[in-house]
């Protein structure tokens, strides 16, 4: 299988994070002030040996060899990834954003970001078992009490455990208000109050293995009263931590009871659970043993927190797969010798890199990873802000912008991944349809990423009814007056006008169709089109934030530069126009579905199907 390309650019790292994303500013603030620039190249320079020497080589064992259950129920994952996933615990990766009272080393989740996005482009599934146990112990130690941190968040921050999230049920899917899973109050110990947890849990990433002996569940389930009642809808959901392991070292009532084969991803199992059906309970009594998290009734709100930074994470695993295939495509592209130029009847053959579509194919692919990449990190960085900003109005303008953003950031990047690795096969030609070639695998492990932790049609409804409508557009307006500082600042450079006047026009019709989505009365109708909506936002969004990094590396090359420079910097303003004259015009399209509440989906008759 060929897969020669290296797993990142570290120029890109290098501009984004210290040139655009001013990191060095971050640094200065009291809870990474034990961090230094050197410290931070030394982090992402292990980051980039582990995947390129361990995870690069796993890439196509992982998706042959899928995890497997044996008889005794026992699910087993390759050795490899096995050991992968242990080599990041040891080198301290699952400690970095936590604080140090409870063994973190406080890095920002810029840089931890960074990090997981250098992993997931060697190979998404492995890095994914340190997505999942990062934001697991961030809301236990969120919410968690004290004896609950120490006993399940601690091990995960430390990497003897691993975490999972269990939402989904076979019946229910994203309808939570639907689940089953019930929990009966069975006393209160040290650790909190105590439940026995029943039900089935589905579609479970890292449910269970052979990575760590233990691993911790975080489960929603309904508190049921002490007549046994629950509450209907999502009012009764509650968070209950369910180890498989409990701490007197005996296991849990939960059983893995089938294994998911995925069409990709498949490196870390997915998982079909019971919890609390008697197979793992010797004393013969009913229900796995769970700790509330907090008060009863406030799952939803507590699960939200891994389940946004979950998304953020999605979509950083979306955006390093379309950067894979980019990458890969173009050293691909400057290594085939095939065909001549236009007029030209003889001679050797030419790299394909110099033909005009391939050119073209290559370009939309380099603004679309790395305009996924810049959105996700600046969504990074706002999570930086809402925590460290020296002000609160700063902490508080950073939290709404990033809701506004996150619907977009999980699922842009997800949704023109399968764009750029599409174009990325097509570059490979018959090569890239084959398992030769890593484009074609990437295409399917990046499939998922359109669906899990909410789909694009959830992320669409939650875009025009949580975040526009609900505030009144008030997190829109502070994110178009950012949009406009940058316009503002670009429309005396030469070089970026066009782009520039590409940008201000976009977010003009954007702005136009929030008033619009504002003014209707009838939520359903507001919604009709919702998906339409978010394309429109994304791709303004994107475009909002090429022309940010074009404005500064076209002050840059006023400087003396080298000719490496130079065509980096040349190479970021041509993305820049490149998006601003072939992806911005779709906007209007988008909206102009969008504003219309054009019914013709949403009332046509099941029968005419």
């Amino acid at each position: 299988m060929s897969t020669a390309a290296a797993v990142i650019n570290r120029r890109d790292i290098e501009f984004l994070l210290r040139e655009w994303l001013s990191i060095d500013v971050l640094l200065k603030r009291p809870r990474f002030e034990n961090h230094t620039p050197e410290g931070i190249d030394a982090i992402l320079t292990l980051a980039q040996d582990i995947a390129e020497r361990e995870l690069v080589p796993i890439l196509r064992t992982s998706d042959i060899e899928e995890p497997s259950i044996d008889a005794e129920g026992r699910v087993k994952v390759l050795p490899a990834v096995a050991d992968a996933v242990r080599l990041l615990a040891e080198a301290g990766l699952f400690a970095s954003v936590f604080d140090e009272r409870v063994g973190g080393v406080q890095l920002p989740h810029l840089v931890h970001m960074t990090v997981l996005g250098i992993l997931m482009s060697a190979t998404i599934a492995t890095p994914s078992f340190l997505l999942l146990t990062v934001g697991n112990a961030r809301l236990i130690v969120t919410f968690g009490n004290p004896a609950q941190v120490a006993a399940f968040a601690e091990p995960q921050i430390g990497g003897q455990a691993l975490g999972t999230m269990c939402l989904s049920e076979s019946q229910a899917g994203s309808s939570l208000g639907d689940i089953h899973t019930r929990a009966v109050q069975d006393g209160e110990d040290p650790l909190g109050k105590r439940y026995r947890i029943t039900g089935h849990k589905m579609w479970i990433s890292g449910g269970d293995h052979d990575v760590t002996a233990n691993i911790i569940h975080l489960v929603l389930a309904k508190a049921a009263d002490p007549l046994g009642r629950i509450v209907r809808g999502t009012k009764g959901i509650s968070l209950f931590i369910v180890p498989k392991v409990l701490p007197d070292g005996t296991r849990n009532d939960i059983r893995t009871i089938a294994l998911n084969h995925k069409m990709g991803y498949r490196g870390i199992p997915n998982c079909a659970l019971n919890f609390g059906d008697g197979h793992h309970s010797p004393s013969g009594r009913a229900g796995a043993i769970g700790w509330l998290v907090g008060e009863e009734g406030q799952g939803l709100p507590q699960m939200f927190q891994m389940m946004n930074e979950a998304r953020i994470s999605v979509g950083m695993g979306a955006t390093m797969l379309a950067y894979r295939g980019y990458l890969l495509a173009l050293d691909y592209a400057r290594n085939r010798l095939q065909g001549r130029p236009t007029g030209v009847k003889s001679g050797a053959p030419v790299a394909i890199i110099e033909h005009p579509d391939v050119k073209r194919m290559l370009l939309s692919q380099k603004t679309y990873a790395e305009g996924a990449l810049s959105l996700v990190l600046y969504s990074a960085r706002l999570l930086d802000e809402q925590h460290t900003a020296p002000t609160a109005s700063e902490r508080q303008l950073a939290e709404e912008l990033l809701a506004l953003l996150t619907p977009m950031t999980k699922s842009w990047p997800a949704e023109w991944a399968q764009v750029s690795l599409d174009l990325a096969i097509q570059i490979h030609g018959g090569a890239g349809y084959t398992r030769d070639f890593a484009v074609e695998q990437l295409y399917r492990d990046n499939r998922l990423n359109s669906i899990h932790e909410g789909t694009t049609g959830i992320q669409a409804i939650d875009l025009v009814s949580r975040k526009v409508r609900r505030d009144g557009g008030q997190a829109f307006r502070q994110l178009q007056t950012r949009v406009r500082a940058t316009c503002f600042k670009a429309s005396s450079r030469v070089a970026l006008k066009r782009s520039q006047t590409a940008v201000e026009e976009a977010w003009v019709l954007l702005d136009a169709a929030v008033a619009v989505l504002l003014a209707e009365a009838d939520e359903a109708r507001a919604l009709s089109n919702a998906s339409a909506f978010l394309n429109a936002c994304g791709h303004a969004v994107v475009g909002w934030l090429w022309l940010d990094q074009a404005l500064v590396c076209d002050r840059a090359l006023e400087n003396r530069l080298n000719e490496s420079e130079r065509s980096f910097r040349d190479g970021k303003l041509r993305a820049c126009r490149h998006f601003a004259e072939t992806e911005l015009p779709r906007i209007k399209l988008w909206l102009d579905l969008a504003t219309s509440m054009s019914d013709v989906a949403a009332a046509m008759p099941v029968e005419q199907f």
